[in-house]
């Protein structure tokens, strides 16, 4: 069974981890929030497919850690979806390191980005290891009518799947044109 992670996925990315679910993987699932948690546990066709990991992952030796835990307990991470805020830019990097000492081959991240992120700069930071294979999927508006908006969580997830099952280096949901006609 192959085993992935996904970091903020009770949030935004919450049907990422369910679809992931449903089509065979174990999900370790990185959230803050046991609420959260346990909604996304509710919703899952086999909750004891979920490995919950309660964690903020700001606290980088607790985040290594639990991590460690769920790969001694659920095998190797093969897959990683990763929603992680600009303010732990370091993170992203440290669990990269970490699964690719566990992980015996190749794994792949898909790295989700906000709109303003610069995809070089941001792929030249992680985009360092042999056995990773490092996709980005940045996020962007819809615009509709005369007025333009942010994505949903759903558009998002449907952004992110649509990614992994087509194996995408790179994948904008939404559109990122014209820039000055994003929401404010």
């Amino acid at each position: 069974m192959t085993h992935a992670l996904v970091i903020g996925g009770t949030g935004m990315l919450a049907n990422t981890s369910l679809w992931l679910v449903n089509n065979g993987y174990h999900v370790s699932v990185i959230g803050r929030n046991a609420d959260r948690m346990e909604r996304l546990l509710n919703k899952a066709n086999n909750s004891s497919m979920i490995t919950p990991l309660l964690v903020d992952y700001r606290d980088e030796s607790l985040l290594l850690k639990k991590i460690r835990e769920t790969m001694q307990q659920n095998g190797p991470i093969e897959l990683v979806i990763a929603w992680i805020h600009s303010y732990a830019d370091s993170t992203l990097e440290r669990i990269a390191s970490e699964i690719s000492q566990w992980q015996g081959g190749s794994w792949k991240l898909f790295h989700v980005l906000g709109s303003r992120a610069n995809l070089t700069e941001v792929k030249g930071q992680i985009d360092k290891l042999d056995a990773l294979q490092y996709h980005q999927v940045q996020l962007g508006f819809k615009i509709e009518d005369s007025h333009s908006r942010w994505l949903t969580n759903e558009e998002i997830s449907q952004g992110v799947i649509d990614s992994i099952q087509h194996d995408r280096l790179l994948h904008t949901v939404g559109t990122m044109e014209p820039w000055e006609k994003r929401p404010l």
